[in-house]
């Protein structure tokens, strides 16, 4: 048998058909922040292409549309939160959990270090900022009722996204609905210093903040089994590497580079999941029962309803 000559060889190689990669498209549920660092830095360091994906990473142009595309096809897997996700299921939006970005709670209710409220039971007779109607009051309802209060003791004001300027300004006593890994530099930075009551420590059960979600009836379960070991690479590369991540992930636009983002990056960074694909489902069952106690859903829908682990199934 005759042997092609080294040169050769590799020119019958090259002459082979590449295969394409899959594209895929995915919908972050905000403008590009620390966050996502995970997705951006997979992106950056070709762990994606690695698993043969082209992930077409896009900022929406109002948050609430990413989930209600990838339940219309119009887009392949959108960034989401745990809490929207029971909601929107129990509304008939075909959408599963098929992965975990930040696994913990983000969310918190803030106030000036130095302001009215020292403690919870503080809040009797105060106004409270809100951005979003519905859990975010649920919260509240359970918060309070850590420290003996009930909704009626309060008084909820819609700030809009203006969470920081409105609790500044002295609008309100406090906000919910602020993240600790952004408000709180953000008030710092403005001369103001911001003091979060950490909602997971305050009887709400904990929950994942930050989610994928895709349409499951659409879904590619080996597609997304790919692009989310992607994601766990580069959550992975961000706690071995971390300065040598931010450089990557500030490099990406010429905003990130701040003093906000670059705190932003620290608070966020042990929050990320380490495991994105897999799935706790008692703390998705703890939050569906918390919902229905709080009187947002009319039933319990099993685990299964609402997520899924794409690696197990």
């Amino acid at each position: 048998m005759k042997h092609l000559p080294l040169a050769a060889a590799a020119l019958a190689l090259l002459a082979q058909p590449v295969l394409a990669a899959d594209k895929v498209t995915l919908m972050l549920d905000w403008f590009v922040n620390p966050d996502h660092a995970p997705i951006i830095v997979a992106q950056e360091k070709g762990f994606f292409a690695d698993e043969g994906l082209e992930v077409e990473v896009v900022a929406p142009a109002d948050p609430s549309d990413p989930p209600k595309l990838v339940a219309a096809g119009k887009a392949d897997y959108a960034i989401s939160y745990q809490p929207q996700l029971h909601l929107q299921v129990h509304e008939g939006l075909p959408l599963k959990r098929v992965g975990t970005l930040v696994a913990t709670p983000l969310n918190c209710l803030m106030v000036k270090a130095d302001g009215p409220v020292q403690q919870l039971s503080d809040l009797k007779g105060k106004k409270i900022g809100y951005s979003v109607s519905g859990v975010e009051e649920a919260l509240v309802g359970q918060i309070l009722g850590t420290a003996g209060l009930t909704m009626a003791d309060v008084e909820m004001v819609s700030v809009n996204w203006s969470l920081s300027p409105a609790l500044i300004a002295g609008q309100v006593d406090a906000t919910i609905g602020a993240y600790r890994n952004f408000e709180l530099t953000q008030m710092r930075l403005e001369g103001a210093e911001g003091r979060c009551f950490f909602v997971e420590e305050s009887g709400v059960p904990t929950y994942d903040e930050l989610i994928f979600v895709a349409n499951p009836q659409t879904m590619d379960k080996d597609r997304t089994a790919r692009l989310l070991h992607a994601v766990e690479r580069g959550a992975q590369y961000m706690v071995n590497h971390p300065d040598e991540a931010w450089q990557l992930f500030s490099a990406t636009a010429p905003d990130l580079k701040d003093e906000l983002n670059a705190d932003a990056w620290k608070e966020t960074l042990p929050r990320f999941s380490q495991s994105p694909a897999a799935l706790d489902q008692g703390r998705y069952a703890r939050f569906e029962q918390f919902l229905h106690d709080a009187g947002l859903v009319d039933s319990v829908l099993p685990v299964s309803d609402l997520a899924m682990d794409v690696g197990a199934q």
